[in-house]
């Protein structure tokens, strides 16, 4: 029985090379040119066995040839296959359409687009610009070194000579370029559709943010009747994880299972940081660890998980046991280190984790590090410290980390020096609403309300409004959003009588509203009105409608979550004995019996 290709191993191969050698054969160019034929579908590792095997067979032919070039492209040096070509040539050996196919896929690896037009011109002057194969590896060059107007032009030359596999590079290098509406015009226009065509459809959508728009694409490749791949289900997983939707995501879960695909490092990564970012982190816990394989981005989506959960000792544990595995950290790793400090506010081993990155692992610090370390200071009070910070840096700093320390200001009250940082950054990027808000709350806690008026007229004038906050929950099978004040949703009606239900039994509780968010001089009862209508509370009242008794209510925010909101909430998880999770911009909050999982630390 003869093997397929892909089922001979590498050691079958070289033993039948030992028997070719033993039986006095290795002079016969037709018998070496199929065994380099074999070793062409093995990784690049093998590339100088390969290179040794063709420099014994004389004066070979274009097979031969070819599957050299095969070789040379998987190699680490991918564009010295265009001097076998060159030499292929001098030998008068003519080439034929598997040349072409094989050398720009080799000019696609090493990014040669200077080789890659070259070769493009033997391909029309010997006649081959036709020939589906090697349109599509001219294709997959042009997307490959971002000159996509190139691929549509050779794409349109012969548009009767495409293949699915055409329209998918194509979709694929609009897709890399971020052209998202041209992407969506080929893939409609597309004759048929494989799998990949979807996938590429729906990796366009994701990476664009356009996740609503992807959520309705897998719709309708699940009614299309096409079974998801590996890569289909690793990209909505990861919409569902963008959107915070814990149903989508069980949902693209129980199809893994029916499907029965193996746990691979790819999904279950994607699982372990849907689960997370669905705000069910024991989950995650659960499969990290049942796992059969982990890889360093698994361990990295597990710390980073658990330090936006506010679990910051469980993930300086967790990361402390991947050192111990003998695994080496990566920027993004410290990342998820120093950012639990920052939400737990462990001052100490944040600056020990920050000292050991650069010290014993050589990563120089990045924005991300020094704003991890500016926030952690910040909440911590050390607000000059967090100033020091800033103004050691080897890199120049980004305004954020400004923000942060304004942020810090309006926390601890320092008032004066948060108006001078306020005032730089609004001259540093007057387009950007955040800070103008931040400086406006800090005169309002001081009861400067002519500084917040000319705050106020000052985003007016420069056309920069506030980023209105908005929150989505999850049910009955669709996404519901809510903005302050909504009242277009259709169970408005009983929105607002659950709405004057939490206020009486909230109000017997004892609790008293904090207005200190509303940035306006009006009357106390107008602020009072005017946060009972925040965007979560609204989606909070809808939860309580449409939920089971004591089932949990999972909320997810834009921004971050006021004070009074968050006092609420933990008043209205023990009043109504529900559980409450909400993802707001900065972290998870699990309110509990009266209780956040923050600690009031966020």
């Amino acid at each position: 029985m003869i093997l397929p290709r892909n089922l001979i191993s590498l050691s079958q191969t070289k033993q039948a090379h030992a028997r070719i050698i033993v039986s006095g054969l290795a002079g016969k160019a037709s018998l070496m040119g199929h065994l380099l034929s074999f070793l062409a579908i093995f990784p690049s590792s093998i590339f100088e066995y390969s290179l040794s095997i063709y420099r014994t067979i004389k004066n070979p032919n274009v097979f031969a040839s070819n599957n050299m070039i095969r070789c040379f492209a998987k190699s680490d040096s991918p564009l010295q296959s265009l001097a076998l070509y060159s030499s292929v040539l001098r030998n008068c050996v003519r080439p034929n359409n598997y040349s072409f196919t094989f050398l720009l896929q080799a000019c696609s690896k090493g990014l040669g687009l200077d080789e890659g037009v070259q070769v493009h011109g033997h391909v029309l002057k010997l006649g081959f610009g036709e020939d589906v194969y090697v349109r599509n590896a001219l294709i997959h060059l042009y997307s490959s070194c971002c000159r996509t107007e190139s691929s549509k032009q050779v794409f349109d030359e012969s548009p009767h000579h495409c293949d699915v596999v055409t329209w998918n590079a194509m979709l694929a290098g609009f897709a890399r370029d971020g052209q998202v509406s041209v992407v969506q015009k080929l893939f409609d226009e597309m004759p048929e559709r494989d799998v990949i065509s979807w996938n590429t459809m729906l990796m366009a959508y994701v990476h664009n943010g356009k996740l609503g728009e992807a959520l309705e694409c897998f719709k309708r490749m699940r009614e299309s009747g096409l079974v998801p791949d590996e890569a289909t289900l690793v990209t909505m997983l990861s919409a569902s994880a963008q959107l915070s939707l814990l149903e989508h995501g069980q949902s693209i879960h129980s199809i893994i299972d029916s499907l029965s695909l193996p746990m691979t490092i790819s999904i279950g990564t994607a699982l372990l940081d849907m689960y997370a970012k669905c705000g069910c982190i024991e989950q995650s816990r659960l499969l990290f660890e049942n796992m059969p394989r982990r890889d360093v981005s698994t361990w990295n989506v597990m710390i980073c998980g658990l330090a936006s959960h506010g679990l910051g000792k469980d993930a300086l544990t967790l990361f402390e046991r991947f050192l111990n595995e003998g695994l080496h950290p990566m920027n993004v790793t410290f990342v998820g280190v120093l950012n639990a400090c920052s939400r737990a506010g462990l001052v100490n081993e944040g600056r020990h984790y920050f000292q050991m990155m650069t010290d014993s692992y050589g990563i120089e610090p990045e924005m991300e590090h020094y704003g991890c370390m500016v926030d952690l200071l910040g909440r911590a009070g050390l607000v000059f410290e967090a100033i020091k910070v800033i103004e050691s840096m080897a890199i120049s700093p980004d305004p954020v980390l400004w923000a942060m320390v304004l942020c810090a200001c309006r926390i601890h009250g320092l008032a004066e020096l948060g108006e001078k940082i306020g005032n730089r950054l609004i001259e540093l990027d007057p387009t950007y609403d955040g800070h103008y808000v931040q400086l406006a709350s800090i005169y309002a806690n001081s009861r400067k309300w002519e500084d917040v008026v000319r705050v106020r007229r000052l985003m007016a004038e420069r056309n920069t409004s506030k980023v209105a906050g908005w929150s989505l929950i999850e049910a009955r099978g669709k996404v519901h959003r809510f903005v302050a004040g909504y009242r277009e949703h259709e169970q408005s009606l009983e929105i607002q009588k659950m709405l004057e239900i939490i206020e009486t039994r909230l109000a017997a509780a004892g609790y008293v509203p904090n207005v200190s968010s509303v940035l306006h001089d009006i009357g106390e009862e107008e602020k009072e009105n005017a946060i009972k209508v925040h965007s979560e509370r609204l989606a909070i009242a809808f939860g309580l409608l449409v939920t089971g008794p004591g089932s949990c209510i999972r909320i997810v925010k834009n921004l971050r979550v006021c004070w009074d909101c968050h006092e609420v909430t933990k008043m209205i998880s023990r009043v109504f004995g529900r559980e409450i999770i909400v993802r707001d911009g900065s972290r998870f909050h699990h309110f509990k019996e009266g209780k956040c999982s923050c600690l009031d630390y966020w």
